[in-house]
């Protein structure tokens, strides 16, 4: 019951921080251009045409009148409507859902493989400190870090062309690819039933997800390595050493859990901004995720589809802390919720 309710108060908490970030946003986003500059310069369209699409759109009215007919649409499951297609009748709520999909299918998991891949290359490297797999683990880690994730996917997409060139000289279909831009059905790969399935599967997602997992690795391994450092220096680890407990379990039973801590702060805090600045990656790899949506609402100032990509973002990320803040009464029994 206790964290119910502690779950139920972090939520109501929420509310006026998510009320606020709205607000802000909106006025920006309404200032960033005219929604309808295209129609006004199309000598087809007439001034009532056009003033029935702004009443449509609610841009007769001042900014804070707007924003709390929108707020009270939204709240009932209006999310407005979209004029990406030059008109106000595409619904703007399955158009964001769709497109948030596609991005939480890549980034959940780039992000849970990175944080497996980070966390136990950290350990290792903190336990065999200035060893050679702690410089190896080092120096990728500074190495992948100091690589934009453009160049990442730049790179990781040239060879991918190359590889499939290889592939089709061998007679068979493009294995590394996009489901939007693929012209092969997983039975064309020349793999039966499964395998042709988990074939297609993984040439979609392959490359994107190595895109974002390559940078979060090495903030997690570097975050692991420092944490478990100073755990394994801890007087309470020293002391289950001095009871003459096995390595192992001192490193996994006593320090390992403390150490995950840190990591799992920098989780909930990289998976919100991984999810919100997929950006880069979506436009390299043609993917019609959260950041096509976002750039194209930014280019025609479409005010109904940010706010509403806005929400789930920050939507997402509350959960995501949230999420973090459970997860440090299951790993350290001495910090209680409630």
């Amino acid at each position: 019951m206790n964290l119910v309710i502690y779950i139920l108060r972090r939520l109501a908490i929420s509310i006026p921080v998510l009320l606020v970030g709205t607000f802000l946003c909106f006025v920006m986003v309404a200032g960033t251009g005219d929604p309808l500059a295209e129609m006004k310069s199309n000598p087809a369209m007439s001034k009532e045409a056009i003033a029935q699409m702004a009443s449509q759109l609610g841009l007769d009215q001042s900014i804070v009148p707007r924003y709390f007919t929108w707020l009270g649409n939204f709240v009932t499951g209006d999310w407005g409507v979209s004029i990406a297609q030059g008109n106000a009748q595409a619904p703007v709520f399955p158009k964001v859902m769709a497109a948030f999909e596609v991005t939480l299918k890549l980034v959940v998991g780039a992000e849970i493989l990175a944080l497996i891949l980070g966390v136990l290359v950290g350990v290792v490297a903190a336990v065999k400190q200035y060893s050679i797999i702690d410089y190896i683990a080092t120096t990728l880690a500074f190495l992948l870090f100091s690589m934009p994730i453009f160049c990442v996917a730049i790179v990781l997409k040239r060879y991918a062309i190359e590889f499939n060139g290889w592939v089709r000289d061998l007679g068979l279909s493009d294995v590394l690819g996009n489901p939007w831009i693929r012209t092969t059905s997983p039975e064309s790969l020349n793999f039966d039933g499964p395998g042709g399935f988990l074939a297609s599967y993984v040439g979609a997602y392959l490359l994107p997800t190595l895109s974002i997992m390559a940078i979060s690795f090495a903030a997690y391994s570097r975050f692991q390595r420092a944490s478990m450092l100073e755990t394994l220096n801890a007087d309470y680890v020293r002391t289950a050493r001095a009871k003459g407990l096995a390595n192992g379990r001192v490193i996994f039973r006593h320090a390992f859990r403390n150490a995950l801590i840190p990591v799992t702060t920098l989780f909930s805090v990289n998976f919100g901004a991984v999810l919100s600045g997929a950006i880069i990656t979506e436009t390299v790899f043609n993917w019609n995720g959260m950041g096509k949506l976002l750039v194209e609402a930014v280019t025609k100032s479409d005010t109904q589809v940010m706010m509403g990509w806005l929400v789930l973002i920050a939507s997402s990320i509350i959960i995501a802390n949230l999420i973090a803040d459970l997860m440090y009464g299951i790993l350290d029994p001495r910090i209680r919720v409630g």
